[in-house]
């Protein structure tokens, strides 16, 4: 088998591009890694901000990480926290969820770099229903790990003799490293499905060439050359497949009947609000019965 190549489709949101990888058509997931959004890299002007609106979710684990900016969190629960570059804000929201992201106040009215990665986690059958959690990681709690003379953060999960203390729900890793112009790594793969995300610059697996934002799925075969001549920044997640998940508007889960409940739910405005952050959005028309 060979590598699959996964080409981001980018949505303009005003004053930012999204490159939204996963789901894609060619592949759906990478292990319980189900949506994966490249964010920047950006420089906002005075006056641009980002603003996510409270939005819910079920079934799934919210993980953000930051190699530039910093965004507000809110949620239902009622956590504010601000996330800055290395840090991880990691939610889980089980049986139901809403949470909003924002540039800080005290941000605002000026110019703001803005560059990260947000992904979804499809969670196990038996958390798809647990209830909501948020948790923050600073970026002193990230383990330094190396892939040869490659240094890298475990984001999440476990990989390379180390554990992320980040609380996970099925067995994963998630990792983000940087390469020298010149440099390169084997990567023994330790999970059924994993990948290589290039967020900056460029790579060649096996001696293929992987362009700037694009998502290579390692075929199988235990040692993978990684190598870039001109440098690269990186992303590399995998873990055990959870079986297919529905996706739809901001719910994922393996039921769709549960994500029909939970839409007339948000709907009906049955879900909890996000204290100080009242802002409600409205159910798109097309997943209204």
């Amino acid at each position: 088998m060979s590598l699959i190549h996964l080409q981001p489709v980018v949505k303009d949101i005003g004053d930012f591009e999204v490159r939204r990888v996963l789901p894609s058509a060619a592949q759906r997931a990478v292990g319980p890694f189900v949506f994966w959004d490249h964010f920047g890299p950006v420089t906002l002007p005075a006056g641009a901000h980002m603003d996510v609106r409270p939005h819910p979710h079920i079934g799934l684990a919210t993980l953000t990480w930051l190699f530039e900016g910093e965004i507000m969190h809110r949620d239902s629960l009622g956590s504010v926290q601000r996330i800055r570059a290395g840090e991880v804000n990691w939610m889980t929201a089980g049986k139901g969820i809403v949470h909003s992201e924002r540039t800080p106040d005290d941000r605002r009215g000026r110019e703001n770099p803005l560059h990260g990665l947000q992904i979804w986690l499809g969670l196990p059958e038996g958390s798809e229903e647990a209830e909501p959690d948020f948790q923050h990681y600073p970026a002193e709690a990230i383990p330094r790990v190396a892939i040869g003379e490659v240094e890298g953060f475990l984001i999440a999960g476990t990989a390379l003799g180390a554990e992320s203390p980040v609380t996970v729900h099925s067995p994963l890793l998630y990792l983000a490293a940087e390469l020298a112009p010149g440099q390169s790594f084997e990567w023994r793969r330790q999970y059924p499905e994993e990948a290589i995300y290039v967020v900056g610059g460029s790579l060649e697996i096996d001696g293929v060439a992987v362009d700037t934002y694009t998502m290579a799925v390692l075929p199988t075969g235990d040692v993978h050359r990684v190598a870039s001549p001109e440098g690269a920044r990186i992303a590399v997640l995998g873990g055990e497949p959870l079986g297919h998940r529905f996706l739809a508007w901001n719910f994922v889960h393996s039921s769709r009947e549960r994500i029909r409940e939970a839409a007339a739910l948000w709907d009906a405005g049955g879900f909890d609000r996000v204290p100080g952050d009242e802002e409600f959005i409205p159910l798109p028309d097309r997943f209204k019965r």
